[in-house]
This record gives structure tokens, sequence and C-alpha cells, in this order.
């Protein structure tokens, strides 16, 4: 069964409530959806970061479960309806979901036709490898490998370089052409607002905001939702 996904660069956009930016999206991905199982684990404070999706994933429909709640993580997997995977650290993530020996799992329940959803690192761990995330490793997985639910890397909260800026560091760009001097995939630097919706072999530019698709010896290409990147991205 072809995969259905959502990943969105971020859980909050300023002015709008945790997820609410998304909410449109999420209720199609999700339509016919009674209960998500929502994995906490990118974040120290599992039970709050529950609490907050709870209250977004309720206001839109759906019950929730949170994976750190349950007596059984991999039947909860394997019985899930959908997922939605919170933001924070995606070492860590991928760290904790490794130690609970679910990630075949989660590969197994998307291939079937579950609905995966993610934000953030929930985004990054759908890629190939977790080698695009913003993130500081503050813990070792046990790979960098992550679900490969998509054959492509995302960059969530994609910067540009802020004009008359006098920051002499590394740009979102530099540090993606740098990934290329060593890796193949393209990569799609996902501004704040942005979302990728999969459905099968299609796929699309969702939201409020562009992204940037970086491809080996290419130059970058600028997109505006709604738009089509399955032909930028094989």
């Amino acid at each position: 069964m072809a995969h259905r996904l959502l990943l969105i660069s971020t859980s909050t956009v300023f002015g709008t409530k945790y997820l609410e930016h998304a909410f449109t999206e999420l209720r199609e991905v999700l339509d016919g959806v009674e209960r998500v199982l929502f994995i906490p684990h990118a974040l120290q404070d599992h039970a709050g970061h529950a609490a907050r999706a709870r209250a977004a994933f309720e206001e839109i429909g759906h019950g929730l479960d949170s994976l750190h709640e349950a007596a059984d993580p991999r039947r909860a997997v394997l019985e899930a309806e959908a997922v939605f995977c919170g933001g924070g650290n995606t070492f860590r993530l991928l760290a904790r979901l490794h130690e609970l020996d679910l990630v075949p799992f989660l590969r197994q329940r998307v291939a079937e036709g579950m609905p995966y959803t993610g934000a953030s690192a929930g985004s990054n761990l759908a890629c190939p490898t977790i080698k695009t995330t913003n993130d500081m490793p503050i813990v070792q997985p046990l790979s960098f490998e992550a679900l490969g639910l998509v054959s492509f890397q995302i960059n969530p909260h994609y910067l540009d370089p802020a004009p008359g800026s006098t920051h002499m560091g590394e740009t979102r760009e530099t540090r993606i052409r740098e990934f290329h001097e060593e890796n193949q995939p393209p990569v799609v630097g996902l501004r704040e607002g942005g979302m990728l919706r999969v459905e099968g072999e299609t796929i699309e530019l969702r939201g409020r905001a562009g992204a940037r698709v970086f491809r080996r010896g290419q130059e970058p290409v600028e997109l505006e939702p709604v738009a089509s990147l399955h032909t930028l991205l094989l």
C-alpha cells in the first residue's frame, strides 16, 4: 500500500496555537482515524509534550494515546491507526526509538498504509537519515539511519540569510551544500509554516510557506505552495 505522510516543518508558527497552521492538512490525512499514537520522545518532558499534542488533536476530532504511557510500546505501534511524531531533538528521538526497538515496526506499519505525520524532528525521522537535522547531537543513536519513508532529506525550520547581517558563520545553504559533498539524496529546505504531503508517488508542498530544494551538483530551486516536488526529488 502507498505511503500517506504529512511532514511539517514546525509544530508552532508565530501567532498560532500548537499545530493550528496544519489543522486542515491533518484533518485530511487522518480522515477516518479515531485515535492517533503520539511519539513524544524528542523531548525529555514526555507528559507535557503529550498534553499539548492531545489538546490539539482533540480539537480536530481525534483521540490521542502517547507512546510513553503504553505498557507494551511495540504492540501500541502495531495496533496504531496513525502516528504523529513530535518535535524536539532528533538525535534523542532516534536513540530512544532504537532503545525501544521500534524503528522496524514503524516502517512496517507505514508500509501497510498507516498514516504517518510528524513535525520538525518527526519529519527528520521520516527521511533516509537524520544527517540534515539542525539539532545538537546530545546523545548518540545506534545509527544515523532513520525510517526511510521518503527517498529525500528534509531540513526543517529552513532559514535564509538575513539581509545586511554581519554574521560570519555557516548558513543553512552552506551546511546543505556540505552534506552534498558527501551524500547524494536531495534536501528540501522547508521554511516555517511549510509542510510536505506525500500520497504514494505524489509529493506536494503545502501550507503557508515556501521551500528550497537542493540537489547535488545543481542550483537550488525555489518553490511556493501548492507545488509538486515529485520530479525534483527523483
